[in-house]
C-alpha cells in the first residue's frame, strides 16, 4: 500500500508531466497533416514502380562511357564493360515478363548469378514516351527480415517480457515518425513544434511501456523531457549563429528541388527536427540508468540523504557521460567514413573543409545533442533524488539497520558525502 508521502509525490509529479504530455498531444493536434499527403509523384508527376525480378542470365558488353565511369585524373574512357542483365518479374501486374536492364557500373556477372533477386525501375509506357524498364538495386528483404527476426529473438531471449514491450514501444515510435512527423514535415508545419510533440509522446509511451508506471520512470521521463528542451533551444541557437541553411548535401538539394512552393517546411527547420529525434536513444539510456541508480542507492541506504543520493548518481553519471561520449564520435566517425576518405584523398585543407555547410551541420548537431545529453543526467539526478526522497522511505526488502545505512551510504558515496543521514 503507498505510503502517504507516496501519494503525495505521485500527484505533484502528475500535476507536472500530464501538462506537458497535454501540451504535446495538442501540438500533435494542431500540426496533423491534412488533406492528400505531399510525394513525389504529386512534385514530378513522373510514375514509377519498383517490382521484384529473378535474373536469369547476365552478358558482359562494351558501353559508351558516362560520367559515372570518370578515372582519377578526369578523364571519361570511350568505352567500358557494362553487364546487361535478363530477369523475369516476379510481382506486379507485369509478373511473368521477361525484360533487360542494364546494371550499375560496379556490379560484375559474378555478382548476379541465376536466381539472384533483383529490384527494377518500372516506367509505364505513355502517350510520348515508350515503357522503360531499369536496375535499381538488389532485393535485400530476406536477409534484412531474418537480421530483423534475429534482433528481436536476442532481445526477447535476454529481457524477456521487458524487452518484449520495448519492441513494441520502437514498433510505435517508428509508427508516429512514419504517420505524424514526416507527413507533417512535408505539409509545412513549424519543425520545432512537431519534434517536440512527438518526441514527448514518443517517451511517454515507450518509458513507461518499457519500465512500467512507477514514481522511477516518471522521474526518468521528467529528466528526457528537460533534455529534449535543452537540446532544442540550443540547436536552435547553434543552427542560426552558424548561419546553417539545411541544403548541405544532394539530397538536401535535391529535397529543396522538389518540394518547391508547396509550402512545405524548410531545410534549416527539417535540420531542428532530425537534431530532436536523433538524441532520444541516446537520451532516453542515460536517463533512465540515472532514474535507476539513484533508486538503488536508496535501496541500499535508506537514510542517505537528497545531496547523498545526488553524489552517488553522479558517479555513475560521470562514468556513463564519458562512455556515452565515445559512443556518439565513434558513431558518426563511421556513418561518415566514406567522407572522410575523400579529405585523405583530396588533401583539402581542413579547417575550410570543417566549416563548410556539410560537415558544420553534423558538428552542431554532435555537439549538441551531446550538451543536452550531458545537462540531462544531473537533471535526472537531481529531479531522481528528490522524487526518492519525497516518496518516503525505501522497500521494507530493503530495509537496514541504521548502522548498516550510515555504512552503505559511505560505501556508495564516497568520502565527500555530508555527515548527515536523516532523509531530506
Amino acid at each position: 500500500m503507498p505510503t502517504p508521502a507516496a501519494l503525495r509525490t505521485r500527484r505533484v509529479i502528475a500535476a507536472i508531466l500530464l501538462p506537458l504530455v497535454l501540451a504535446a498531444a495538442v501540438g500533435t493536434a494542431l500540426t496533423w497533416p491534412h488533406g492528400d499527403p505531399v510525394t513525389a509523384r504529386t512534385v514530378s508527376a513522373v510514375e514509377v514502380d519498383y517490382p521484384t525480378a529473378t535474373v536469369t542470365g547476365a552478358t558482359e558488353e562494351r558501353c559508351e562511357g558516362t560520367v559515372e565511369d570518370r578515372q582519377t585524373d578526369g578523364t571519361i574512357p570511350a568505352d567500358v564493360p557494362c553487364l546487361r542483365i535478363a530477369a523475369t518479374v516476379t510481382s506486379g501486374p507485369e509478373q511473368g515478363e521477361e525484360i533487360q536492364v542494364w546494371a550499375t557500373a560496379s556490379t560484375t556477372a559474378d555478382d548476379v548469378p541465376a536466381g539472384t533477386r533483383i529490384l527494377v525501375e518500372h516506367y509505364p509506357a505513355t502517350d510520348t514516351d515508350a515503357e522503360v524498364w531499369a536496375w535499381h538495386d538488389y532485393d535485400r528483404t530476406l536477409p534484412l527480415v531474418t537480421i530483423a527476426l534475429a534482433f528481436a529473438l536476442a532481445i526477447v531471449l535476454v529481457a524477456r517480457s521487458r524487452g518484449l514491450r520495448a519492441l513494441v514501444g520502437l514498433l510505435i515510435a517508428f509508427t508516429v515518425i512514419g504517420a505524424y512527423v514526416l507527413p507533417a514535415l512535408l505539409a509545412g508545419s513549424d519543425p520545432v513544434v512537431v519534434a517536440l510533440s512527438a518526441s514527448t509522446l514518443i517517451m511517454a509511451v515507450v518509458l513507461y511501456l518499457a519500465h512500467g508506471l512507477s514514481l522511477r520512470t516518471s522521474a526518468a521521463l521528467l529528466g528526457t523531457l528537460a533534455g529534449l528542451a535543452v537540446t532544442t533551444l540550443l540547436g536552435v541557437l547553434g543552427a542560426e549563429w552558424a548561419r546553417l541553411s539545411g541544403v548541405s548535401s544532394e539530397d538536401s538539394y535535391r529535397l529543396s528541388q522538389l518540394l518547391g512552393e508547396n509550402g512545405a517546411t524548410s531545410l534549416r527547420g527539417l535540420f531542428l527536427c532530425g537534431l530532436v529525434l536523433a538524441g532520444l536513444g541516446v537520451l532516453n539510456d542515460v536517463t533512465i540508468t540515472q532514474a535507476s541508480a539513484v533508486w538503488e542507492l536508496r535501496a541500499v541506504s535508506p537514510g542517505a540523504t537528497r545531496r547523498e543520493l545526488f553524489r552517488g548518481g553522479m558517479r555513475i553519471g560521470r562514468d556513463h557521460i564519458a562512455s556515452t561520449v565515445y559512443t556518439i564520435a565513434f558513431a558518426y566517425t563511421g556513418a561518415a567514413l566514406p567522407v572522410l576518405l575523400l579529405l585523405e584523398l583530396y588533401q583539402l585543407p581542413l579547417g575550410p573543409t570543417l566549416t563548410s555547410g556539410e560537415f558544420a551541420e553534423e558538428i552542431v548537431r554532435t555537439m549538441v545533442s551531446s550538451i543536452g545529453l550531458v545537462l540531462a543526467i544531473p537533471l535526472t539526478t537531481g529531479i531522481a533524488a528528490l522524487v526518492v526522497t519525497r516518496a518516503g522511505a525505501a522497500p521494507a526488502r530493503h530495509a537496514e539497520a541504521d548502522g548498516h545505512a550510515h555504512a552503505h551510504v559511505h560505501a556508495v558515496s564516497g568520502p565527500d558525502t555530508d555527515a548527515a543521514h536523516t532523509p531530506g
